[in-house]
């Protein structure tokens, strides 16, 4: 079963991105189509981009990248989870994203976004030119939740509506039907340094 890697980008202290994370890591599970992770970049918590060479060479020095690495590799398709900030998306998500090259290249992408009137879309619009820069493959469906605390409980999770719920199996089956058309164009990568 392919592994889908969920991308929690933002770090900021008390952020949504957690339990909309979550509640998409859930709706994950129960579609079946992929063994699950949750990775929250709070926690991979990488400094601002360190490396002295550039990623494509894979010749990293520093233990945090070479984990980011491994961690990014073993995925088979990705989804990231990202608010909207300013109309853009956070500098936690551009910075993970830039630690690396060859390990996202024919990834397919979804993007579960969240945030005001615009629902993340804007972020979503800033960030598919940089993953197809490293050769992921965003898919077309997506999940955007607008005005996003209305659907946080007293306890903080997600009580999704319809549309949200829709949404998350169509981001699942597009990136379980594209996962399976990529997988023979992503070549075996020599081990990072």
């Amino acid at each position: 079963m392919p592994d889908l890697s969920i991308i929690i980008a933002s770090t900021r202290p008390g952020r949504a991105g957690l339990p909309i994370g979550t509640w998409f890591a859930e709706r994950a599970r129960v579609h079946g189509g992929f063994d699950v992770r949750v990775i929250d970049l709070a926690d991979v918590n990488l400094p601002m981009y360190d490396e002295p060479d550039h990623p494509r060479l894979r010749r990293y020095r520093n233990r945090h990248t070479k984990n980011w690495s491994a961690t990014i590799e073993a995925a088979d398709a990705l989804v990231f989870v990202t608010p909207e900030y300013n109309h853009g998306y956070p500098a936690s998500l551009k910075n993970a994203i830039d630690f690396l090259h060859e390990e996202w290249a024919y990834k397919p992408v979804g993007f579960v976004s969240y945030g005001g009137v615009a629902a993340g879309t804007r972020a979503v619009q800033q960030l598919e030119p940089v993953v197809c820069a490293v050769r992921m493959i965003p898919v077309v469906a997506a999940v955007n939740i607008p005005f996003h605390p209305q659907f946080l409980d007293d306890e903080g999770r997600v009580q999704a509506n319809e549309i949200m719920e829709q949404a998350a199996v169509a981001v699942l089956d597009e990136l379980g039907r594209t996962e399976a058309v990529l997988r023979p164009l992503r070549p075996a990568l020599p081990r990072a340094a």
